[in-house]
């Protein structure tokens, strides 16, 4: 699926399960796999309400200065005019006039890839981005070991500045990666800014077809099991129930989650792992611009029976968040790391029936005990920066800090 989207699973009870209600809770940041579309119209407003209907507003008003505009552009411009280009350009400076980062038009190019397969495969070059909504910066967040990231020499905390020779700073992240992935076998060149003064790298990477591990897990001393997620993925929950068994059957007594650096993924597959750790009650709920709320819970059929501790940074979002935020407000374990990217928004995606999309803002979010962390994420109850060791670049500070967090509740 989608990795900057959220499916909401429309069913009360992750337990029970029927049918799906495809709304998205986008994390603004993430690598961009496949997603299934809604089948739903863009409505205008309701002209019921007393409010101006849109569409009007669009052809009495819009028209007539779209028609200047043309001619003005037919009768002086200099260059050749791509009236396609053009027209896309009016579909996405419409949905950019929401002045929302998280609702964007999608043209037929960018579409394509929310269609992909959900089964955990894409032909790209392994890498996971992250934008910052601020700057507009992308970072290479991860790059997945043995990929065609990796074999290009792509680093971890890269900065993307080209792709094939264009500057993407500012650009939608998701068209960005749109670009870079491609058919199998195809190369894509790729410049990346690296380390404090900005060394300007260029890459060639060749595109492969990724099998993509969103759980990895391993024992370390003392019983500990140490189980990461890197999304929310349709794959996630099926790989994070094998690693959980497989660490328990190895005699794991505590166990640390690492969410560092997940942007967000399945609000339905997060759902089903917080089923079988949390207590019976709710995960979290969502609200939309009417007030109404939607609740998703947690029966009391499967519970975590082991402390743990949970990391996060500043690149955790979305599901990631709602994960961190249900396990503080149950007081299930500690929040070990950074403050976290603050995505408490929900996204729809509507499928506009020609081969287009658009993502738009639908609904709020907020933890069990009713935290809002839009704009402000989840506060970690220990606070630790990273710290790179340039002497042991194994060296996971963090971590060690989750582990000591976790050890002493396990005594």
């Amino acid at each position: 699926m989608n990795q900057i989207e959220f499916k909401t699973d429309g069913t009360k009870n992750m337990k029970n399960k029927k049918g799906f209600l495809q709304g998205a809770l986008c994390g603004a940041l993430a690598m961009l796999l496949a997603a299934g579309l809604v089948s739903c119209g863009l409505k205008a407003k309701n002209s019921n309400s007393g409010e101006k209907d849109t569409t009007e507003a669009i052809s009495s008003e819009t028209d007539k200065k779209l028609e200047k505009l043309e001619s003005l552009i037919n009768q002086y411009y200099l260059k050749d005019v791509d009236q396609d280009e053009l027209q896309q350009g009016i579909y996405e400076g419409y949905i950019a006039g929401l002045n929302d980062p998280y609702s964007v038009y999608y043209d037929e190019e960018a579409t394509k890839s929310f269609q992909e397969s959900t089964d955990g495969e894409y032909d790209g070059i392994g890498a996971v981005m992250s934008q910052n909504k601020e700057t507009g910066i992308i970072t290479i967040s991860q790059v997945y070991e043995g990929s065609p990231a990796e074999q290009a020499g792509m680093k971890d905390n890269d900065i993307l500045y080209k792709v094939e020779d264009e500057e993407v700073t500012g650009k939608d992240l998701t068209e960005v990666v749109s670009k870079i992935k491609g058919e199998k076998g195809t190369d894509v060149n790729l410049t990346v800014l690296r380390g404090d003064d900005r060394e300007e790298v260029t890459v060639t990477a060749t595109r492969d077809t990724i099998e993509y591990p969103t759980v990895s897990s391993k024992m370390l001393d003392n019983g500990i099991g140490y189980l990461r997620i890197t999304e929310f993925d349709s794959v996630t929950y099926d790989q994070y129930k094998n690693a959980y068994n497989d660490l328990k059957n190895q005699g794991m007594k505590g166990m640390v989650v690492d969410l560092r650096s997940n942007p967000g993924g399945s609000l339905s597959i997060v759902c089903k792992i917080l089923d079988e750790i949390l207590p019976e009650g709710k995960i979290v709920y969502t609200q939309d611009k009417n007030g109404k709320e939607e609740d998703f819970t947690s029966d009391e059929e499967h519970q975590i029976d082991i402390p743990m501790t949970v990391l996060v940074n500043q690149y955790s979002a979305s599901a990631s968040e709602i994960f961190s935020g249900a396990i503080q407000d149950y007081d299930l374990g500690a929040i070990v790391g950074t403050q976290t990217y603050g995505k408490g928004v929900v996204q729809q995606i509507f499928d506009l029936k020609d081969g287009t999309c658009v993502k738009l803002t639908i609904a709020k979010y907020f933890t069990a005990k009713g935290q809002d962390i839009d704009g402000k994420g989840i506060t970690p109850d220990v606070a630790i920066d990273y710290q790179a060791d340039e002497n042991n670049p194994e060296a996971d500070n963090q971590l060690n800090k989750a582990i000591e967090t976790l050890q002493g509740e396990m005594q």
